[in-house]
C-alpha cells in the first residue's frame, strides 16, 4: 500500500504563507467591528440567495452522512450476506507500463474465492504487453485466481470493457484502474451491497495513492471531501458517479443494459446514472478501498478535469428527463436535488470571479471579516472531522495540518475547474469530440 513522505521546501513555503493569511483574517475577524452599510447588506444578502440552493444540499449530505455506517448496519440486517459471490475484475489498460503489474498484483493479493482476472491490453504502443505476458508466464497454473489475457486493437476505454464482458464468469463485475492499486479487503467489502438483489452498482473508496508528489495534497483532499458526501448519496440509493477505478456491478444487469456507452467519455458516470434511471439502487462502499494515481502535474490534472466535466455534460443530456422528474419509480433525491444542483454548481463555477471579487470587496468596506473567518473555522472542522471519521484516519491524518488552510486550497481547486468549465462550453458549442486524456505516469507511492 502506498507509503508516507515529505513535504518539498516549496510546499512547506506555500504552507506557512497560507497559515500567515488564515491567521490574519481570523484575528481581523474577532478584533475588527464591520461598519454597516446598507449597499454592502444588500450585497451580501444577493450572493447569499444565490448560494442557497448549493448550501441546502450540502447541509442536507453533511446531515446524513455521518448516520451511513447505521444504514448500513440495517441493512446488513435486511439483507444479510448468504453467499459469497463470484467476481470478475476488468483491468483495461492503455500504455500503463509503470503500474499495470502493480495492479495485477494487488488484485491477485486480495485472495478472493474463485476470483477471474481479466487484463485488456487496449491496443497500448508501450510496453504493456510484454510486461502483461511475461507476469502471467510466471504465475502457476493451479494459482487460487484466474487470469486471463484480452489484447485488441485500440478502441477506447469503453469498448474495451465491452470486448470483455462476455467472457466474464463472475456475478459481479469490478473494473479498476490500471494506475491503480487494491486494498486486500476491497472485493469482500465491494460486493456485500449486493445482498440487496436491487442494487445494481456499487462504488469503492478511491484514495489518491501519490499523495505526496506534485498535485497530490489538493487531490487527496478533494477525494476526502467528494467520498465522504457519497455517504449521504448511498443513503438514499442514488450515487451517480461511480468512477471507473473502483466500480461493481452486477453483471446480468450490465449485459442486459448493453455494457458501457463508446459515445460519452465519461462511460462509467453515464452507466451508473443510466442504471438510476432505471430504477435500480446504487450505493457506496466506504470500506472499499483504492489507490488510485493522480495527475502529478498541471496540465495532467486540467486534461482530467476537462474529462470528467464535458462527459458529465454529456450525460447530463443524455439523462435530461431526471432532471425533476416526479415518476414513481425515479428516486426524487437524484431528481430533485443532486442532478439540479450539479448542474447549478456549474453555473455559480461560471460567475465564481465576479461573486468572489464583489464578497471580498464587502469584506474588506465594511470591515466585516467575521463571516470569512467562521467560514475558514468552519470548514477546518468539517475536513478534520471528514479526515477522522474516514476508514483509513490514518492514511489522511497529514491533512490536519493543512485543514486551516483548506480554504485557500479550493481556490485552486475552483480555478482547475472553471477552466475546464471553459473549454467543455466550447467544445459543446463547436460539436467536439474529446479523445481519452493521458498524463504522464510516475506510479503510486511506496
Amino acid at each position: 500500500m502506498p507509503t508516507t513522505g515529505r513535504l518539498s521546501n516549496r510546499a512547506v513555503c506555500n504552507t506557512l504563507i497560507a497559515y500567515a493569511i488564515t491567521a490574519i483574517i481570523v484575528m481581523l475577524a474577532f478584533t475588527q467591528q464591520g461598519q454597516p452599510s446598507e449597499m454592502m447588506s444588500l450585497l451580501r444578502i444577493v450572493i447569499g440567495v444565490l448560494l442557497l440552493p448549493v448550501l441546502i444540499k450540502f447541509l442536507i449530505q453533511l446531515a446524513v452522512s455521518p448516520f451511513s455506517g447505521v444504514v448500513d448496519w440495517l441493512r446488513t440486517r435486511r439483507f444479510p450476506v448468504q453467499s459469497t459471490p463470484s467476481v470478475t475484475v476488468l483491468i483495461p489498460a492503455w500504455n500503463e507500463e509503470v503500474g499495470i503489474i502493480r495492479t495485477i498484483e494487488s488484485v491477485l493479493a486480495t485472495h478472493y474465492p474463485g476470483l477471474e482476472v481479466i487484463v485488456i491490453n487496449d491496443g497500448s504502443t508501450d510496453n504493456t504487453h510484454s510486461l502483461i505476458t511475461d507476469f502471467l508466464a510466471g504465475q502457476p497454473a493451479s494459482g487460487e485466481a484466474r487470469v486471463r489475457y484480452l489484447p485488441l486493437e485500440n478502441g477506447g476505454k469503453a469498448n474495451a470493457l465491452n470486448q470483455a464482458l462476455p467472457l466474464a464468469s463472475g456475478e459481479i463485475i469490478i473494473t479498476i484502474d490500471a494506475d491503480s492499486l487494491m486494498h486486500p479487503k476491497a472485493i469482500e467489502n465491494l460486493v456485500r451491497p449486493f445482498a440487496d438483489p436491487e442494487v445494481a452498482a456499487a462504488a469503492g473508496n478511491v484514495a489518491i495513492g501519490n499523495r505526496y508528489a506534485g498535485l497530490g495534497l489538493i487531490q487527496q483532499l478533494e477525494y476526502l471531501c467528494g467520498f465522504f458526501m457519497k455517504r449521504a448519496d448511498s443513503v438514499f440509493n442514488a450515487v451517480y458517479i461511480i468512477g471507473g477505478a473502483a466500480a461493481a456491478y452486477r453483471t446480468d444487469i450490465l449485459r442486459q443494459e448493453g455494457g458501457f456507452d463508446h459515445s460519452i467519455i465519461t462511460e462509467d458516470i453515464e452507466l451508473s446514472t443510466r442504471l438510476l434511471a432505471r430504477g435500480y439502487k446504487c450505493r457506496y462502499a466506504p470500506n472499499a478501498i483504492i489507490y488510485t494515481e493522480g495527475p502529478s502535474d498541471l496540465k495532467g490534472l486540467c486534461n482530467q478535469r476537462l474529462r470528467w466535466k464535458y462527459g458529465r455534460f454529456q450525460t447530463f443530456y443524455k439523462h435530461r428527463s431526471l432532471f425533476f422528474n416526479s415518476s414513481q419509480s425515479r428516486n426524487r433525491y437524484l431528481s430533485w436535488l443532486l442532478l439540479p444542483t450539479a448542474l447549478y454548481a456549474e453555473i455559480l463555477l461560471f460567475l465564481e470571479l465576479p461573486l468572489l471579487t464583489a464578497f471580498f470587496a464587502y469584506v474588506a468596506i465594511t470591515g466585516d471579516y467575521l463571516s470569512l473567518g467562521l467560514a475558514i473555522c468552519l470548514i477546518s472542522l468539517l475536513i478534520s472531522f471528514q479526515a477522522s471519521y474516514d476508514y483509513q484516519p490514518r492514511y489522511h491524518q497529514r491533512l490536519l495540518l493543512f485543514a486551516p488552510v483548506a480554504w485557500l486550497i479550493w481556490y485552486l481547486v475552483d480555478a482547475v475547474e472553471f477552466q475546464a468549465l471553459i473549454r467543455s462550453i466550447k467544445r459543446l458549442i463547436r460539436n467536439e469530440e474529446l479523445k481519452w486524456q493521458t498524463w504522464v505516469r510516475k506510479g503510486i507511492d511506496g
